[in-house]
């Protein structure tokens, strides 16, 4: 695996100071670029407290991807309450940070412009959803357990699922069948607006894993067999979308 270098950006969104945590592996480029939806760890603070993410990012780029991780709870301070901030936020103000996360990457002479991927586990895979309904230049989605996707946040707000006619690309999802948030039938439901939508898509579901399996810092949730799993289908469907052109 190639070293990677680590370094944080941090750009304006509406007044708002934005972090964007950049992970960009050795070797010339240009490379694929990844931005990734954070998920909501316990204990939540900023990104440099979130082990999952950070070490997901580094995979990520160990693997050959420039990825830029937005810290999409800077609309309010670090110390508040995450329950506060989730019921707080607004679908709207999460389009507009994978767009400046996308916008990072876009500056890096580093990145391929024509190979950026959308990324997301747990409450990130739901924003990684949304914005794939918004930025059409993403190439690949990949939806890690994204609960939430049949309603909208924030007022007039709209289901990220009724969207889903925007998305311009190929989706994977990796599901486990004892979650509750999504459920199975909520995942046959995103499968059946995907196939609707005539949207390439391929869907994994693992039984014996529940919610955030991929999070090893959860050892209760945790399922190392499903996580390694989706692992390898992940890079392969990244691999072949954006490092073929």
């Amino acid at each position: 695996m190639s070293s990677v270098k680590e370094e944080i950006a941090t750009v304006d969104v509406q007044g708002s100071p934005m972090e964007v945590f950049l992970f960009t592996p050795e070797g010339d480029g240009p490379k694929p670029g990844i931005v990734l939806a954070q998920h909501i760890p316990l204990g939540h603070t900023g990104l440099e407290n979130d082990e999952f993410t950070l070490t997901s990012a580094r995979r990520f780029a160990q693997h050959g991807y420039v990825v830029a991780v937005p810290f999409i709870f800077h609309w309010w301070p670090k110390s508040e309450s995450m329950d506060m901030k989730k019921a707080a936020s607004r679908d709207d103000w999460m389009v507009l940070d994978m767009q400046a996360a996308f916008d990072v990457l876009l500056a890096q002479q580093s990145v391929d412009p024509n190979n950026i991927a959308m990324v997301g586990h747990c409450w990130g895979g739901r924003v990684a959803w949304l914005a794939a309904c918004h930025i059409k230049e993403f190439k690949a989605l990949a939806i890690f357990y994204g609960g939430n996707v049949k309603k909208g946040l924030g007022e007039g707000s709209v289901a990220p699922i009724e969207l889903v006619g925007n998305i311009s690309c190929p989706v994977i999802g990796f599901f486990g069948n004892d979650d509750t948030n999504p459920s199975p039938r909520d995942v046959d439901e995103y499968s059946a607006a995907l196939s609707k939508a005539g949207i390439a898509h391929e869907f994994h579901q693992y039984d014996g894993a529940g919610h955030a399996f991929q999070n090893f810092p959860a050892p209760e949730r945790y399922h190392e067999g499903a996580s390694e799993d989706a692992w390898s289908k992940v890079i392969s469907f990244l691999d072949e979308r954006l490092k073929q052109s």
